[in-house]
C-alpha cells in the first residue's frame, strides 16, 4: 500500500534547530524543481491573480527571484516536458508534439488508438547529467515523456527513483487525481484508499508525501539530491476533495473548484518549502517554481469560462496551444536563501533548455551535453547577461506555426506568415508591426533558416 509505504516523517526532528545544516564552502546546491500542469501566468497572486490566494507560491517569489518573461518550452505537455529534461528546443528535441503526426508507438488514449514519441536512450536528460555531477536524482509525479514505450520510465532516463504515473500504464492515471494504482521504483502498487472508485488519497497529497519522505532520506546524505516534483494540478478535470476556503464564495460550482486545486497546489509547495527549512536543507537548495505551459487544458466552453473568469492568462494573449506568449509564457520562480544577493525581480527572458545549461553551472558539470539554452544561474546571482539572443519554439497541432522570442521582439510565424510584436509597448499582442519593421523581420527569418532539424514524427506543410 503507498500510504504505507511511505516513510514516516519525524515531525520532532524538524524542529530541533540543532539539526540544521550550515552550507560548506564548496558544497554542491541540492536542486528541487516543482513543475504545476497548466497554470497560467495569470493564475498566481504574484503575477496579477485577484481572486485566488496563492500564498506560499508569492512567499517564495518575494523570498526568491520572479522571473517576469520566461517561458515554457512547448505550449502543450509532452513537449514542453521533454525541452526541460533534455535542453532542446522543440526545433531539435525528439518529442515536439503530445501525439504524433507519423510514426511513434500506439497505445489507448480512452478509446481511441494515439501514436507518441518517448525520450529515446540517446536523449541525455537533466537526470543523466546531474548522476553524472554526482547527484542522488528522483522524479515524483507526472513524466508524460515515456509515450507507449515501457522501457522509457524515469529509471531508464537518470533518476534513481521515480514514484508516479506513466502513459504506458493506463492503471496509474484512469483517474487523473484518485489513482488506484502508482508506479513506484519499477513495481505497480495499490494506492488502498482509492480503491473501489474511493476518493480517499488525493494525487497531489500523494505526490507532497512522497516529495517530504525523499527529501527525509537526503538529509543526511554526504551527496547532493535533485528532486523534480511533477503536479497534476490544475490541469483537468477540476477535481479536489473539497472546496477549501472557496466553498462559500458566490461563485460558480466549476469556479470554485478550479481555484481549490490551485489553493492545493499552492498549499503543497508552501508543506515542501516549510520541510526545507525546518529540516536545515534549504541552506543548501535552490527550488524552482513553474508550470509547463499556458492555462485553459482544453478549448471547452466550461475550460473557456473558467480561465475567462479568472483572467488565467494575466494579460497575454491566448492559451495552451497558442504559440502567443498566452500558451508559452508561464510564472517562474528561482528561490535559493544562501544567494544573498538575487535579483527580486528579473526580465530576462528565458526558457525550458535553459534547465539543463543551469542545472550543469549548478552542478559543476562542464561539456559532455548539448543544448539550445543558456544558464540562468548568473541572472540569479545577481551578474549582467545579454537579453537579446533568440528563443525559439515549434508547434503543429494547427498546423506547422513557429514562435520567436528576441529581445523585446516576439514573432509568430503561422501560414507560413511573420507576424512581429513588441512586448515592451504591447505585452498582450495585439498590433502586428512587422510591416514597419522590416529589418528585425528579415533578422528573425535569417534565424529560422536554420532554427530547426527535421523529426520523423512531425512534418513541416
Amino acid at each position: 500500500m503507498i500510504r504505507k509505504s511511505l516513510i514516516l516523517i519525524g515531525l520532532s526532528l524538524l524542529y530541533n534547530g540543532a539539526l540544521l545544516a550550515q552550507r560548506k564552502a564548496g558544497q554542491k546546491p541540492n536542486i528541487v524543481f516543482i513543475l504545476a500542469d497548466d497554470l497560467g501566468y495569470g493564475d498566481v497572486g504574484v503575477y496579477g491573480q485577484k481572486q485566488i490566494l496563492t500564498p506560499n507560491i508569492d512567499q517564495l517569489a518575494n523570498e526568491g527571484t520572479r522571473f517576469t518573461d520566461f517561458y515554457a518550452g512547448a505550449p502543450v505537455c509532452s513537449p514542453s516536458r521533454g525541452s526541460i529534461l533534455t535542453g532542446l528546443n522543440t526545433g531539435h528535441a525528439t518529442i515536439r508534439g503530445n501525439a504524433t503526426e507519423q510514426g511513434g508507438l500506439a497505445g489507448k488514449k480512452g478509446k481511441n488508438v494515439v501514436y507518441r514519441a518517448n525520450l529515446t536512450k540517446d536523449d541525455y536528460t537533466i537526470g543523466n547529467l546531474l548522476q553524472d555531477a554526482g547527484y542522488n536524482t528522483s522524479l515524483v509525479g507526472k513524466w508524460h515523456v515515456d509515450g507507449y514505450d515501457s522501457l522509457a520510465t524515469p529509471l531508464q532516463r537518470g533518476f534513481d527513483q521515480f514514484s508516479g504515473w506513466l502513459i504506458n500504464i493506463p492503471a496509474t492515471y484512469a483517474s487523473t487525481y484518485w489513482p488506484d494504482h502508482r508506479y513506484v521504483n519499477g513495481k505497480l502498487l495499490t494506492v488502498a484508499p482509492n480503491t473501489n472508485a474511493r476518493k480517499g488519497y488525493y494525487e497531489t497529497n500523494i505526490c507532497t508525501d512522497e516529495a517530504l519522505a525523499y527529501l527525509e532520506t537526503q538529509k543526511n546524505s554526504e551527496k547532493p539530491f535533485f528532486l523534480m516534483l511533477n503536479y497534476n494540478n490544475p490541469h483537468s478535470p477540476l477535481d479536489v476533495p473539497d472546496q477549501a476556503i472557496y466553498k462559500n464564495k458566490d461563485w460558480p460550482e466549476d469556479m470554485k473548484t478550479y481555484a481549490a486545486m490551485v489553493y492545493y497546489l499552492d498549499q503543497a509547495v508552501g508543506k515542501v518549502k516549510d520541510y526545507l527549512i525546518k529540516s536545515g536543507l534549504s541552506e543548501n537548495t535552490i527550488v524552482f517554481f513553474g508550470s509547463d505551459n499556458g492555462p485553459r487544458s482544453e478549448p471547452t466552453s466550461q475550460l473557456k469560462a473558467v480561465s475567462e473568469f479568472f483572467d488565467s492568462n494575466g494579460k497575454l494573449k491566448g492559451y495552451k496551444r497558442d504559440m502567443y506568449d498566452g500558451g508559452i509564457r508561464i510564472p517562474f520562480i528561482a528561490w535559493a536563501p544562501f544567494i544573498k544577493n538575487a535579483p527580486k525581480i528579473s526580465n530576462v527572458p528565458g526558457y525550458f533548455p535553459d534547465m539543463m545549461p543551469t542545472f550543469a553551472e549548478i552542478a559543476g558539470k562542464t561539456g559532455g551535453f548539448k543544448t539550445d539554452g543558456e544558464s540562468i544561474y548568473p541572472v540569479i546571482k545577481g551578474e549582467k547577461v545579454k537579453k537579446d539572443r533568440f528563443l525559439y519554439w515549434e508547434f503543429f497541432e494547427l498546423g506547422f506555426e513557429q514562435g520567436i522570442r528576441y529581445g523585446n521582439w516576439k514573432g509568430v510565424k503561422r501560414h507560413h506568415k511573420l507576424e512581429l510584436y513588441n512586448l515592451k509597448t504591447d505585452i498582450g499582442e495585439t498590433t502586428d508591426v512587422a510591416a514597419a519593421h522590416p529589418d528585425i523581420v528579415k533578422k528573425i527569418e535569417d534565424y529560422l533558416l536554420t532554427a530547426r532539424t527535421d523529426s520523423p514524427y512531425w512534418t513541416v506543410k
